[in-house]
Formats: structure tokens, C-alpha cells, sequence
């Protein structure tokens, strides 16, 4: 496959091309004091010289060398909330004369992500499986993922909760992707390796002027992906992982767990793939229209699992249970992979820094000495 060098220049020409034709680019960028993914209009808007320090309940922004435009891993916010926003419209409908009508749904977005990283490409695959892989298509969801453009960055600095390389999403991506981009930078030299994806990833590379990568080029980021893959911040086990987990449940480790967590949905929230929501109908003062709006939830909530009589999951420690058996055992069954992509938000964002990897790797060493 060819694969090709770019400079800075060649990835605002990209981005100018993708808004031309309608696209709303979407790429990481600070905004209070964080990096997170929002609109942006040139490599300008982009984080370049900063990069982040996490680890479990911390997260700071940390200054990189001046050149570096992919210097910062995730922040909070994900693709998710663009693809399955936090709140959207399912049904309309307004009153047409003695009864309604149903209103056709807006145009989706068309959307471009630049410089996202290949945990959350991977991520998007696992909400494929989700909102298009049953009998049924989630529209909501089809809208926006069909006709998405992805520009990866690959991850020569892995984060300190990191651990995508045991879930064998990174640090570099294999699919899913039109471009992925590998920055290279040390002292004078600084340029991008461009492997395209797709035909529409092949056709945006020669119309910015790329030019085929040497050998050597090829073999340098071979040996920064080499090197991203043996720093990771984290590692999970995850052979023998699911049925581990469901030998589990009855584990005293959970209510240790439930000691700290303040269920406070957090790791929902952040996560590139947890997909649960609720719906609730509304009707305008006049009685004119009446709207389903579906919202994200979380198995956190009391609520969530609230049938006639009562919550299935009263307690932290079932809550917390049902989290992370669905997110790394469970879902297999459902949906052929782990709910987890290994981008290590759920350790960062977590006001007490429970990890994911600790806990997982707790109940695998408890289930194996009973």
C-alpha cells in the first residue's frame, strides 16, 4: 500500500477542502482548560505545543514542543457526541386539524473528525455493532455515522491511564479510518506519515500534495508505534477476562469498590461506547407539538433499572457491578467485542481514580485462587 509525507500546510489544505464541501470538521481543541473536540477551521485551532499529564483522578494540561500538533491524547468528550448526542429528537408531531402529524426529521450533520485518536475510531466501530448491527437501525445514530469522514492521529505519546494496546486499538489504527496521520518531530524535522484508508482517504492525500513516503519513513514510525506500544500508562489481561468476571459476581470486591464510588456516572459520561439512554415525551404549553427526546443515562442511576416496585440495582456495589461485567464480559455475548477500547477516560475522569484495570485484574487473581 503507498503511503505518503505531509507537512502542517498539507493538513490545513485537507481541512479547507472537507469544509468546502459541506463537512463540519470536528478536531480537538482547548477550551477550558482541557482538550476536547469541537468545531475547528485550520490547524490554528488544533492544540499544538500542548499536551496532557493523567493518571487516575488527574488530569493537567502540559506544555510540548511548539511544532507539535498532536501532542495531547483524550480529553473528556469523545466522537460519541456528535454521532449519539446527549440529547435528540426521536419523534415530532403537531397537531393537524383534529389529530397529528408526524414532522420528517432535520438533515443530520455531515461530519469530518480530524486528529481523533484510534481508540475512538475504534470506539465508533463498537457503536456500529450497537445502533446498526441489529434488526433494527437507530436512525438518530445511521444519520450521522453515514458519509463521516475520520482523520486519525496516531498516538506516539500514549496518556497515563492508556492501555489501548491490550485491547489492540492502538496506538496505531488499523481500520476505520480514511488518513491516519503520525506526526514525526525531533528537533529540526517535523512532518506527517499519511496512510490512506479508503478511496476518498487516497483521493484527499493527492489533492494536498503529498508526496509517497521513503522506506526510511515508513520504518521510523514503525519504530515510534513500536515504542507508543511499550509505554502505555496501563495494561488489562483480557484473555480468559469475560468468563472471569462472570464468576465474580457474588465477589466481596465489589463492595470495597462501592466504599469509593459516589455513582456519580462519570465513567459513563465519558465513555467513547456506553450507549444507554432514556426517553421522555413532551408536549408544548399549547398543546400544538409533542416531541420523544431521547437522552443519555446512565446504569449509575438509581433510576435506570427502576421497574414496578423498585430499582433491580438499588446498591453502589450493584451498580458498579453491572458497569463493568456489561463493559468487559457481557457485551461480548451481545455484540461480539469488549464495550472498552482501552482510552483509559473512565480512570482519569473518576473523582476517587477508581481504575478499571486494578479492579478487573482483582477479581481475575480472587476468581483464580477460589
Amino acid at each position: 500500500d503507498v503511503t505518503y509525507v505531509i507537512d502542517r500546510a498539507a493538513i490545513d489544505r485537507m481541512i479547507g477542502r472537507l469544509r468546502d464541501e459541506g463537512f463540519t470538521v470536528i478536531g480537538p481543541t482547548v477550551r477550558s482548560e482541557a482538550v476536547v473536540l469541537d468545531e475547528i477551521e485550520s490547524t490554528d485551532d488544533l492544540p499544538v505545543g500542548v499536551g496532557d499529564e493523567q493518571e487516575a483522578g488527574h488530569y493537567r494540561l502540559v506544555a510540548r514542543d511548539a511544532d507539535t500538533v498532536f501532542g495531547a491524547v483524550v480529553g473528556p468528550g469523545s466522537i460519541k457526541r456528535f454521532l449519539h448526542p446527549p440529547e435528540a429528537p426521536v419523534l415530532r408531531f403537531v397537531r393537524s386539524g383534529a389529530g397529528f402529524s408526524l414532522v420528517a426529521p432535520a438533515e443530520a450533520p455531515r461530519y469530518a473528525f480530524v486528529g481523533v485518536r484510534p481508540c475512538d475510531v475504534a470506539a465508533v466501530g463498537v457503536q456500529d455493532r450497537v445502533f446498526l448491527g441489529g434488526a433494527a437501525r437507530d436512525a438518530t445514530y445511521a444519520g450521522r455515522r453515514d458519509g463521516a469522514v475520520f482523520v486519525v492521529a496516531n498516538c506516539v505519546r500514549p496518556g497515563g491511564t492508556c492501555f489501548c494496546a491490550s485491547m489492540g486499538t492502538g496506538p496505531r489504527a488499523s481500520g476505520g479510518f480514511d488518513v491516519a496521520l503520525t506526526e514525526v518531530g525531533d528537533g529540526e524535522e517535523h512532518w506527517f506519515l499519511a496512510e490512506p484508508g479508503s478511496e476518498l482517504g487516497d483521493d484527499l492525500l493527492r489533492d494536498v500534495g503529498a508526496s509517497e513516503a521513503p522506506d526510511a519513513a515508513e520504518e521510523r514510525v514503525d519504530e515510534l508505534m513500536t515504542a507508543a506500544a511499550g509505554a502505555m500508562g496501563r495494561v488489562l489481561d483480557t484473555d480468559g477476562l469475560a468468563d472471569a468476571l462472570r464468576e465474580s459476581l457474588d465477589s466481596a470486591r465489589w463492595e470495597q469498590i462501592a466504599t469509593r464510588c459516589l455513582t456519580c456516572a462519570n465513567c459513563t459520561l465519558v465513555c467513547p461506547t456506553c450507549f444507554c439512554a432514556s426517553v421522555d415525551d413532551q408536549t408544548s404549553l399549547s398543546g400544538e407539538e409533542a416531541v420523544r427526546v431521547r437522552r443519555w443515562d446512565s446504569c449509575f442511576n438509581e433510576e435506570h433499572s427502576y421497574i414496578h416496585g423498585g430499582p433491580l440495582r438499588p446498591s453502589p456495589s450493584a451498580r458498579y457491578r453491572q458497569w463493568l461485567t456489561h463493559k468487559l464480559s457481557s457485551w461480548v455475548a451481545q455484540f461480539g467485542s469488549m464495550g472498552c477500547v482501552g482510552c483509559g477516560r473512565c480512570i482519569t475522569w473518576c473523582p476517587v481514580g477508581i481504575d478499571i484495570t486494578e479492579e478487573a485484574a482483582a477479581l481475575r487473581e480472587e476468581v483464580a485462587h477460589v
